[in-house]
């Protein structure tokens, strides 16, 4: 009887655990699964603006070169944007309002209807800026007709642009930069609550002046916001500073709750969240939007830059800021992470650990190793790329040390420049295989010592057989 009872009982064990392991790979899946680009998405395109619509299409505009018009494609794919046929949807009148500068469009779906918001200067004065809506009932906003609900009236008759609209609960606002004489020069960012798609009431709210150093290189500049939420925060990016390398994106942050019209409700983040980088070959990201994947699960960052430093004569006259997308991240405190404008060619991923979801591959002091909360996120971003070795390989590519690699030496993994030899190449490629203890994630075995994988241990990552249950789930990562 004693021997039956225990059979029972280490039955029920097994069982336990198996259904444990079970719940256990699947908790660590992530919610938010890789998704991949390749930039830039499209040439001589600033100011993007992107929604996403019920039709399953993605709608995309941008400000043109000779600032003359609106242009509008659709793709129900974001990377299908690149390609999609595009369609002047308005074009400047050729004299009086709406004639010059036509700046930052914007298209939204309210209530039944599609709206463009844009910026534009008059024949007379062509720095005359301000705000104007197009309004079209089409199904298809690319083959419907347009009529011209006239300019957002503001308290303020000055330089205004970079209209934006969101919604917070059930009340629908407006954000926009504006020149305030009584503020000095430059723009700022208010904000007000909407009567109409094409029109504001009460009286709006300053959130936002340039005062940081930051914010006022060549000239003092708010401008450009966007909004995204996320778990009961209303996070708005912004751009900053002249539209050269100097051009970045700031952040403000209030909660949902508040009263979005008191200035106090908006805490600025004190350093640029999204800024030029040397390494990467991107220089001025800014004028940002957001949008979501097709599967809803990821937020994507959608910006525009240059890839080049210098620029002769006025950055407005320069036609070569193009259209990129990436991957936003969020940090373990709720708080987006830009991480760093990535190099051209293929966006990187995360690798996150399958028995500890909650930490991720990176890199410190080039050394590779796990690690949660890793908030300076490009360390923990690789490209996946064709194999150095080739013979149907991958390697690993670190996002902010373009030509770095992960590749073992003794066994251990580090990150480290590709020296163009035949050793180094071997050490660094991989034949990425369905992942060892869950197929919905990814192992990678070494491919100069086939049946030793990267697998995690005390947090490090070596290249090493694994021969036990432990072992494969050290050496399963989820691609996020």
């Amino acid at each position: 009887m004693r021997r039956l009872i225990a059979r029972v009982v280490m039955t029920v064990i097994v069982a336990i655990a198996v259904l444990t392991s079970g719940t256990a790979a699947q908790a660590a899946v992530p919610a938010s699964p890789a998704v991949t680009f390749t930039n830039p998405i499209a040439q001589q395109r600033a100011d993007p603006h992107i929604y996403k619509h019920t039709d399953g299409y993605y709608y995309f505009t941008a400000t043109v070169p000779a600032y003359d018009k609106i242009v509008m494609r659709r793709s129900t794919s974001l990377q299908g944007l690149s390609t999609a046929p595009e369609t002047t949807i308005w074009t400047k009148h050729a004299s009086g309002d709406m004639a010059a500068h036509i700046w930052a469009p914007e298209i939204h779906f309210i209530n039944g209807k599609w709206y463009v918001y844009f910026a534009a200067g008059t024949s007379s004065d062509i720095w005359k800026i301000r705000m104007y809506v197009l309004e079209s009932s089409a199904a298809n906003p690319l083959s419907g007709g347009w009529a011209e609900k006239g300019r957002i009236a503001t308290p303020l008759d000055t330089f205004s642009l970079d209209a934006t609209t969101f919604t917070v609960g059930s009340t629908r606002y407006l954000s926009w930069a504006q020149n305030d004489p009584a503020v000095g020069s430059g723009t700022n960012l208010y904000l007000a609550r909407m009567s109409s798609p094409w029109a504001i009431t009460g009286a709006p709210v300053m959130i936002s002046k340039p005062t940081h150093a930051w914010e006022t290189v060549g000239h003092r500049v708010n401008e450009g916001p966007a909004v995204i939420q996320r778990n009961g925060k209303v996070f708005m990016s912004y751009s900053a500073s002249a539209t050269d390398s100097n051009y970045c994106l700031g952040l403000l942050t209030a909660s949902a709750s508040a009263d979005l019209l008191n200035p106090g409700s908006w805490a600025k983040t004190p350093n640029p969240v999204f800024t030029s980088n040397t390494a990467t070959g991107q220089y001025g990201p800014g004028h940002n939007t957001f949008t979501v994947s097709p599967d809803g699960k990821s937020d994507i960052l959608v910006y525009h830059d240059r890839n080049y430093k210098d620029i002769s004569g006025d950055p407005l006259n320069d036609p070569n800021r193009r259209t990129r997308y990436q991957k936003l991240y969020w940090n373990a405190d709720g708080t987006p992470n830009f991480g760093i404008p990535v190099a051209d060619g293929l966006t990187p991923v995360r690798f996150s650990s399958y028995n500890n979801p909650d930490r991720f591959i990176r890199h410190w002091e080039f050394r590779a190793k796990t690690e949660a909360n890793v908030t300076t996120l490009a360390d923990s971003q690789f490209r996946v790329v064709p194999g150095l070795a080739g013979s149907g390989t991958v390697s690993l590519e670190s996002a902010n040390f373009p030509g770095y690699y992960l590749r073992h030496k003794n066994f251990e993994v580090w990150v480290e420049k590709n020296d163009g030899t035949a050793a180094f190449k071997s050490d660094a490629a991989f034949f990425q295989r369905a992942g060892l203890s869950d197929t919905a994630g990814v192992s990678f075995e070494s491919y100069n010592y086939p049946g030793r994988y990267v697998r995690h241990a005390d947090y490090l990552l070596y290249v090493q057989a694994v021969s036990t249950t432990a072992a494969r789930g050290d050496a399963t990562f989820y691609a996020e």
